[in-house]
């Protein structure tokens, strides 16, 4: 038994240096945030002003089992969500609440489209944000925490606005932008619906993920990865509907061997899961089974607000739930910084130089 193989207790997940790949900016605003810029711009429409009740709120819609109370949520930040000011604040308190949870690492991800309905251009929103993030960088340096913080820009399904997105990734990908992805309903509106985005991104060697086997299952996970040449699977989870768990051993269908073989990144979100039914516990979620088989599993929080968690949450849930030791906390740690959208020697730096000693300092 090696120091790794404890199972850590909730301090010692906090201590963790984290890396975190799918977390989306408008889903994880601080509800005292939310409050102030709506006071400054004349926004009436919050359910409550008082910042405990607020952030409740936002978990209970979500966990309400209600598609229209869920994006009702989002209708709200995005609301406080339209002045430069607020993007730069916004994007600054996502940064330095990620370092203070002991992340090391995060690609944060936001559609752009959004946030251009009081006047603001895509590129100002992109600009916005990534100051946001410096700003946000240099403050946790100041509070003793190193972070590096990169951006995703993505593009709704429904709305038809991804060559914007996809260009702007491409304009900005030595700024701070470091990939592409497609987010919203997955039922009805297939990947292959911005084939010809995905084929100008690869023309230009960028990097994109798509949301995909979050709701909808199997067809979604095979065109991303097959029409559209996803690097990496946002969610991914519904990939467990193509393993046989009926004998002895797990048989694997050919799609989900191609994804275990081919080590193509799941972006689960657990707690997240949960709200959008992928799962009834965590003890019964896909990720236990999928990490056991050595799919390549990363542990992220999607909204943070929404679903009222942080990455220390979410693996202290798996711990209880899978009897996880810090061995497990660091194979899905290293599964993520090996799935950076950042250059390999950035990547390889992290893992040696940050990741591994810090949890080798928490093992003691």
């Amino acid at each position: 038994m090696t120091s790794l193989d404890i199972t850590p207790t909730l301090d010692q997940i906090k201590a963790l240096p984290k890396a975190l790949l799918h977390d989306h900016l408008d889903g994880g605003l601080r509800p005292q945030t939310i409050i102030e810029i709506a006071d400054e711009i004349g926004y009436e429409k919050l359910p409550t002003k008082d910042p405990e009740k607020l952030a409740a709120w936002f978990e209970e819609s979500c966990n309400s089992g209600s598609l229209v109370r869920y994006l009702e949520t989002f209708d709200h930040t995005i609301a406080v969500m339209q002045r430069r000011e607020d993007l730069v604040r916004v994007a600054r308190e996502c940064v330095i609440d990620l370092a203070r949870d002991g992340v090391v690492y995060a690609e944060v991800r936001g559609a752009p489209e959004l946030f251009t309905t009081q006047g603001l251009s895509i590129d100002k929103v992109v600009e916005a944000t990534l100051e946001g993030y410096r700003q946000g960088m240099e403050l946790a340096q100041s509070e003793g925490h190193e972070i590096r913080v990169e951006s995703i820009l993505c593009a709704l399904r429904q709305n038809h606005r991804d060559r914007d997105a996809a260009k702007a990734v491409v304009k900005y990908r030595d700024k701070g932008v470091v990939g592409f992805d497609i987010a919203g309903p997955e039922d009805g509106y297939p990947p292959t619906n911005q084939l010809q985005t995905f084929e100008y991104l690869r023309r230009e060697n960028a990097h994109f993920t798509i949301h995909a086997g979050e709701a909808y299952g199997l067809p979604s996970i095979w065109e991303a990865i097959q029409y559209c040449g996803a690097e990496r699977l946002g969610h991914g989870v519904r990939i467990i509907d193509d393993i046989d768990f009926s004998g002895e051993q797990p048989v694997l269908g050919r799609l989900a061997a191609y994804v275990r073989d081919r080590r193509i990144p799941l972006e689960i979100c657990p707690t997240s899961n949960l709200q959008t039914g992928a799962a009834k516990t965590i003890a019964e979620h896909p990720i236990g089974k999928l990490s056991d088989l050595r799919f390549r599993v990363t542990v992220n929080t999607d909204n943070r607000l929404m679903s009222r968690t942080s990455m220390t949450h979410e693996m202290n849930q798996l711990v209880r739930a899978f009897n996880w030791t810090l061995k497990d906390l660091q194979r899905v740690t290293v599964n993520a910084m090996k799935s950076a959208f950042i250059p390999f020697e950035e990547r390889l730096a992290i893992i040696e130089d940050v990741v591994k000693p810090g949890i080798a300092k928490v093992a003691g």
